[in-house]
């Protein structure tokens, strides 16, 4: 089966490894246009996906947008039975997906029906999911909605981090996709359509939804850091200064029945303790602890490293930027 795999950031590495790693004929790749990096912006910056292409000797296609006569000439010449997409970046019109024989598929970072959308990593942590996966999916135009092919399912950890899952669902992806060309080959799929009235959505992130309000459960305050660690970074004003926070852990059982006296006589976002065991703040119920900041232009360091250069002190105040 002749394969042209798109795809261009990390997340999309792993299943592209591994259909290289399997045998598969991937004929080609399509990946978003370097980026110009640098205070110049001069140098282009390729993607992760390209970066491997080129390794692996394998033909690149960078089109501005994945449309029009020039480009499905490009893919006809390359001649793909299938189109395997994850994370590539761009929607895809009908006449792109339509165009191998086997049509077009996509690997997605949920269990659908349910957070279709740009960030269903993020989404899943946010909504505070006990459970999350890979589901590999046929390509239709309508976004995230074509019959599901084959779905993988992972627990998603009290603690875990956005970082986190998404390298475990990165590798979840690379053995979903192996799976699921094996079906394909043996005619052993069996399609299953969507239920549409049990779709949900992950939107795209935007900076807001990464500010952090103390008044809310410490449950709550967990959720939106641990959905926005590494990267971007959930955050808040301290001392005046624009500081994200990060390695998150509830106190307790998260309510104030594991709160001390000066804690509760406390109002949310007060500091109660800056040392090795982190940050220790007052939520409106309960309490976090921040084991890692980073205060705007600098990088980043352990709450203890932060006390001690006096950024931090028992008694200020977090509060939204």
């Amino acid at each position: 089966m002749r394969i042209l795999f798109w795809g261009t950031p990390d997340f999309a590495v792993p299943p592209l490894r591994a259909l290289i790693g399997e045998g598969h004929d991937v004929v080609g790749v399509v990946t978003q246009p370097d980026k110009p990096r640098g205070r110049s912006r001069t140098q282009l910056d390729p993607s992760p996906v390209k970066r491997v292409a080129l390794e692996e000797g394998i033909p690149v296609l960078q089109p501005e947008k994945p449309r029009g006569d020039e480009f499905l000439d490009a893919m006809r010449a390359l001649a793909p039975d299938l189109s395997v997409v994850v994370a590539y970046g761009c929607i895809l019109p009908k006449a792109v997906i339509d165009l191998p024989a086997l049509g077009t598929i996509n690997i997605h970072g949920s269990i659908l029906p349910a957070l279709r959308g740009a960030a269903p990593i993020q989404a899943a942590i946010l909504e505070g999911m006990s459970e999350t996966g890979i589901t590999i999916m046929q390509m239709v135009p309508a976004l995230d909605a074509g019959d599901m092919l084959h779905v993988l399912r992972t627990p998603i950890g009290s603690d875990e981090t956005y970082g986190e899952l998404h390298d475990r669902l990165s590798e979840l992806g690379a053995l979903a996709i192996v799976q699921a060309l094996a079906m394909i080959d043996a005619q052993i799929m069996q399609p299953i359509a969507q239920d549409d009235t049990q779709s949900t959505y992950a939107s795209k992130i935007d900076r807001d939804m990464a500010r952090l309000d103390f008044t809310w459960s410490a449950e709550r305050v967990s959720r939106v850091t641990r959905a926005f660690d590494p990267r971007p970074g959930a955050f808040a004003t301290l001392r005046g200064v624009e500081t994200k926070l990060f390695s998150v852990r509830v106190v307790g059982d998260g309510t104030n029945d594991d709160l001390d006296e000066p804690t509760l006589a406390s109002p949310p976002g007060t500091v109660r303790s800056a040392n090795d065991d982190g940050l220790l703040v007052r939520c409106g119920e309960g309490a976090v602890r921040f084991m890692d900041v980073q205060p705007s232009g600098k990088p980043r360091m352990t709450a203890a490293s932060l006390a001690r250069g006096r950024g931090v002190s028992v008694g200020d105040l977090l509060e939204p930027a």
